[in-house]
């Protein structure tokens, strides 16, 4: 049988007992928590030590847990489940004994108390040696606000010493944040390999990392979100709660780029690829994207990437340090170029400079938004721009230049603002202004075609037609000459009438027209013969002509005339022509040290075309 703890202290029934089931009851075999909400729980022992009670053998950690759901002496140790036994007995704490004990001093959120000996009053003027005792502490610093955090371990031990000291007996808990959510990475795919390329001999290339661009394949899983945690409750000395600092929560469309998708698959959230292609993760946002380009951003040297061969598009916001190489396509650098930048397709779009390297681009463009300086560029079918060049080798189908100076060039057309001290061969060249450039000239090149072989061909297709409508004249009056024959004529004639039924003949008509058959048939059978011949010389005949007109057709494209035109000459300028042979190739598509060498070597036999100095130029090879 047990009995409710009321205000003082006293069994249930007494007045300031309130409503409901109690929450703390004594029993014979001690005091027991018969509720579990902690606010009640610390209500009801805060009736009881503001009645002028405390309890007897109280066991410290239980009755933290029970108001708190925390034992200080063990943050993580969990709350029992009521009915829960705590101490021995409510009994009384006396005024007298209350005394006893004096302030504490809290600082920083910690509570200090002097122990010394203590003594009560007899009654008589005679003061007794006293003890204190743990239960009557924590009665008495719950009436002083410190209802967390006492050390009891501490309390009993200065208690039992009985020596002065002061010791902390009470302590807030700090809040523990919780863990922010994170991302980690569950593909080995997004990783880079730094070592040296392994070559199909067994040997390494040092200049070249194994993977310096991750690849990943659709469906492949890349990034996992690790869920947020919360973090544990503090109290403060007052036994108000401290909340933890809310973990952060991170969303994975941030991360999730162009080519991924989110998926939801085993209690987790994953950012998966949704295409085959390069693994690009922006630096600054952190966001993955999956594409055919790959984009680099610490640029090309020896310690960052190594030589890249590359598979697909390329997009390099460094430089490209010298003796560096980089092959792929469609490649886009924003940085400057000290290196070798190979395509094989597609644009190379430099938005800075080139500097003393080389780009080569098999079948496209080349763009440069700087300055390219003793470079070499090749841009084979395709177009050079570039704002300005100079000591530059430059080879395209077409070259356009804001201001070039001591270049050689060779292309098919050329554009250029201003050229000094240049070697420029062209189709068609056009010029703002020109003039040498100190002990540089300006040299000029009309490319012009070597059509003598298609000349012969077409002179030798000529002379065939010609043979062959004379072979075809000749059978022609062959036939003429047999069908002027009086006899074969008649015949002939009436046959005509009959087969358009014209006329009909009797059965002795018919036996003359018989006979006259007979007489002309050798003259008929030598017609068919020459008509079947002169079939045969008119099919060779337009052949002949077909393939006349082809040649010409393509000696007319190759033939086309070279224009030269600058509309401001500034010193000497010298414009020879140049022939090449047009079944060669483009005569840009050679070395560019045969590029040098064919316009600066000064070897040329031909006189010059024009030699001029001041005003302009209007040149062009058309009769």
């Amino acid at each position: 049988m047990g009995n409710a703890v009321g205000n003082d202290g006293a069994p249930a029934g007494s007045p300031g007992d309130t409503d409901g089931p109690p929450v703390i009851v004594q029993r014979d075999d001690g005091v027991w928590f018969m509720a579990g909400a902690a606010a009640a729980c610390r209500e009801a022992a805060g009736r009881v030590f503001l009645s002028g009670a405390c309890f007897a053998g109280l066991d410290y950690g239980i009755f933290s847990r029970m108001l708190y759901g925390v034992d200080p002496a063990v943050p993580t140790a969990p709350a029992g489940q009521p009915p829960v036994r705590f101490a021995d007995a409510v009994v009384p704490f006396p005024p007298a004994r209350r005394a006893l004990y004096k302030s504490v001093k809290i600082v920083a959120g910690e509570a200090d108390y002097f122990f010394e000996p203590v003594f009560l009053d007899s009654g008589d003027g005679a003061s007794l040696a006293a003890t204190l005792t743990f239960d009557e502490f924590v009665a008495d610093l719950w009436g002083k606000g410190i209802r967390f955090g006492i050390d009891a371990a501490a309390v009993r031990g200065a208690i039992a010493a009985g020596r002065p000291a002061r010791i902390a007996v009470a302590r807030r808990l700090p809040p523990v944040p919780g863990r922010d959510a994170t991302i980690v990475e569950v593909s080995r795919d997004m990783h880079r390999s730094n070592a040296p390329r392994e070559l199909a001999n067994g040997r390494f290339d040092l200049h070249t990392f194994q993977n310096r661009f991750p690849q990943a394949k659709a469906q492949t899983r890349l990034l996992r979100k690790e869920p947020r945690t919360g973090g544990r409750r503090g109290h403060e000395l007052s036994g108000l709660p401290v909340e933890p600092p809310a973990a952060r929560d991170i969303e994975l469309t941030h991360v999730a780029g162009p080519g991924t998708v989110i998926e939801h698959i085993g209690g987790f959230d994953y950012v998966v690829a949704a295409v085959d292609g390069y693994i690009n993760v922006d630096r600054n946002g952190g966001r993955v994207s999956i594409g055919p380009k790959a984009v680099g951003r610490e640029g090309v040297s020896a310690r960052t990437t190594g030589n890249l061969q590359l598979t697909g598009e390329y997009e390099e916001f460094g430089e490209v340090q010298e003796n560096r190489f980089v092959e792929g396509g469609n490649i886009t650098i924003h940085g400057d170029v000290f290196g070798h930048v190979a395509s094989r397709g597609g644009a190379v779009l430099l938005k800075r400079n080139l500097m003393g390297g080389t780009v080569v681009n098999a079948a496209g463009a080349i763009h440069i938004g700087g300055v390219a300086a003793n470079a070499v560029l090749q841009a084979k079918g395709g177009e050079v721009t570039i704002r300005q060049a100079q000591n530059c080798v430059i080879t395209a189908a077409k070259v356009t230049i804001g201001e070039a100076s001591n270049c050689e060039i060779m292309a098919g057309e050329v554009t250029i603002g201003i050229a000094s001290g240049c070697a420029i061969a062209g189709r068609t060249i056009a010029l703002e202004a020109a003039g040498p450039r100190k002990g540089s000239e300006m040299l000029l090149f009309a490319l012009v075609p070597d059509t003598r072989r298609h000349e012969e061909a077409i002179a030798g297709l000529a002379a065939r037609v010609a043979r062959l409508e004379a072979a075809a004249a000749g059978h022609k009056a062959a036939v003429d000459e047999i069908t002027g024959r009086p006899d074969v004529r008649s015949y002939l004639a009436l046959a005509a009438s009959m087969r358009a039924r014209e006329v009909t003949l009797t059965a002795a008509q018919l036996a003359q027209l018989q006979k006259l058959a007979a007489q002309v048939g050798p003259a008929l059978k030598d017609i068919a013969e020459v008509s079947q011949a002169n079939n045969a010389v008119q099919a060779q005949l337009a052949q002949a002509r077909e393939q006349q007109e082809q040649a010409c057709r393509r000696r007319d494209d190759i033939a086309a005339a070279a224009t030269c035109k600058v509309k401001m000459l500034a010193g000497d300028t010298v414009l020879r022509t140049m022939m090449f042979q047009p079944d060669a190739g483009a005569p840009c598509d050679i070395a560019p040290k045969e590029v040098r060498a064919k316009l600066r070597a000064g070897s040329w036999n031909d006189p010059p075309v024009l030699d001029v100095a001041h005003g302009a130029l209007d040149w062009s090879s058309a009769p």
